[in-house]
Parts: structure tokens; sequence; C-alpha cells
């Protein structure tokens, strides 16, 4: 049977990384997530239910996390602007589907290998044991949490890929959480996405600064070769997330249609830069030939 502390730590980590609230909020998930309940066997069929239920909440708590993240290059008038503390009236990332463009981009062009997602998770969950937990978390029997534990590394430990998106997130909603404690609970389904901008900023601070903790943890956990490479991967992650982000929500990739090779709408990004108002601008008469007349132009 499972030490009493380890159950303690396994509760916070799941809980720190989004995973144990978001699992809460998609409901019917596991009995016991929405209401106290006595602890119940799982068998091998029934942690195969839960691992298939489970993709899904991943990938929501993901989304979620990810729209408190665009928000962060571009704010407009949604919800995840006004908790961040950033409001505007003009479009944002989300008008613009910087979200939808982060996730194509993080899963399909950049896959996050099993081989390192078991360890960093492993790695994710030293020492995090000690953070009050909502009564709501708390409350939960611990037969549901081991499950829920068990399905989360089952998925991890599969011959498939984990999405990368989801290992970013559970990673920003961990540092969300040491940064402050009680965005555990509050609206939305991820703890990245309940911070102030300002605290969204201390979380990258701390991913990108020479002093992360997290990331020399991450390193001294992993396996050779691997072993002092992730530590740079996640500092480059922190910023092109961000990078990625700022993109996203300023190019026409929402609207652009492929086949057509056409746009079916205004993109996001021109209506805040004012770019080609009246249409599409084929050139001006003045740059045609050399400028203001002149034929050629030499090194001075």
């Amino acid at each position: 049977m499972p030490h009493a502390d380890n159950d303690v730590g396994r509760r916070a980590f799941l809980a720190k990384i989004g995973v144990l609230g978001a699992a809460v909020a998609a409901g019917g998930l596991l009995p016991g997530l929405t209401a106290a309940a006595a602890p119940r066997p799982v068998r091998a069929a029934g942690l195969t239910d839960v691992v298939a239920a489970l993709r899904p909440v991943l990938a929501e708590l993901a989304r979620d996390t990810l729209n408190g993240l665009v928000v962060m290059a571009c704010p407009g008038p949604d919800a995840y602007s006004r908790a961040q503390g950033t409001p505007r009236t003009e479009p944002g990332a989300l008008e613009a589907r910087a979200t939808d463009f982060l996730i194509k981009a993080l899963d399909e062009y950049v896959p996050f290998p099993e081989q390192l997602a078991t360890p960093l998770t492993q790695s994710l969950a030293t020492g995090l044991a000690g953070t009050p937990l909502p009564s709501a978390l708390l409350d939960l029997p611990i037969g549901t949490v081991r499950t829920l534990d068990a399905a989360l590394r089952t998925l991890l430990e599969n011959d498939d890929t984990l999405p990368l998106s989801s290992a970013i997130a559970m990673l920003l909603n961990l540092v969300a959480t040491e940064v402050n404690p009680l965005a555990l609970s509050g609206a939305f389904l991820s703890p990245f996405a309940r911070l102030s901008y300002a605290d969204k900023c201390r979380v990258f601070e701390r991913l990108e600064g020479p002093h992360a903790g997290l990331v020399s943890l991450l390193d001294a956990n992993l396996p050779e070769p691997v072993q002092g490479s992730v530590s740079g991967m996640l500092r480059f992650v922190a910023g092109a997330v961000l990078e990625f982000a700022a993109y996203g929500s300023a190019c026409e990739w929402a609207v652009f249609d492929p086949a057509t090779k056409s746009l079916s709408a205004r993109p996001v990004g021109w209506q805040l830069s004012g770019y080609q108002p009246h249409g599409v601008v084929h050139g001006w008469d003045d740059f045609l030939g050399y400028y203001q007349g002149r034929t050629k132009v030499e090194n001075v």
C-alpha cells in the first residue's frame, strides 16, 4: 500500500500541474471526483477507461492554460485578459485563434517523446508536498487520486508521444502555483490562467532566469544522455512560446485558406496595425525605378 506521505505528494503534484482540478471540473471521469465517496478497487479495464477519458481532459487543460498564455502577448476583450488585468476593447489573441496556432505548432512540429516526458514528470513531482490545497481537492478519496495518478503515468509511459502542449501546460501550471499558491482554485480550468499579468511574468522569469531552481531540479533527475539538455530546452521553450503566441496573434494563419490561397476575413493583426487599410497594395509609383529619379547608386 502506498505510503501516506507519498499520497500527499502525488495529490499536491496532480493539483499543481492542474490535472486534479481539471478532472474534477470534467465530472464523471472517476467515481468520487465530484463528491466524497469510498475508494473503489480499480481493475485493468477500469484504468483503461480512465486513461481514455483523461486524454480530452488534458487537451482541454492545455487549451485553457495556453489561452492564459497567448493573451500575455496580445490581450483583448476576453475573460482571460480581464483576469490578468489587461483587458482591451479591440480584438486580441483569442479572436486571432492564437491558441489553435500554438497548439498545432507545438503538437505537430515539435513532438515531445515519452522517453523525456516520463522522467521529466517524475522530476516535477519531486519535493512538491507542502502547499495547502483547496478543501475540495483535499476531500477527494485517496483511491480516486491514486487512480488518476495511475492513468496519468500510463499516458506518460506508453509508446505514443505526449503532446508538447500538454507538457508545457503542466509545467506552466506547476510554476504558477509556486508563484502564487492561491492559483490552485478559482475561475478557469488552469492555475496559470488565474494569475495576474505580473505573476505570469514571474513564471517566465523563473523558467528563463539563471537561478531557476526548477530547471536545475530537472537536470538532476534526468538520465544520461539527456541530462544537461532539457534545462536548455526549457529555457528556449519559455521564450519560444511567447514568440509563437505573438506571431499567431498577428499573422494571417486563422483566416488563410490554403486551397484557394486567399483570406476569408481581415486578420486581427491587420486590424490592430492598420495594415493595408484599403485592400491589397500592389506597389507605389514613387518606388518604380530608382527613388527620386536616381539612375545609379554609389558607395561613398
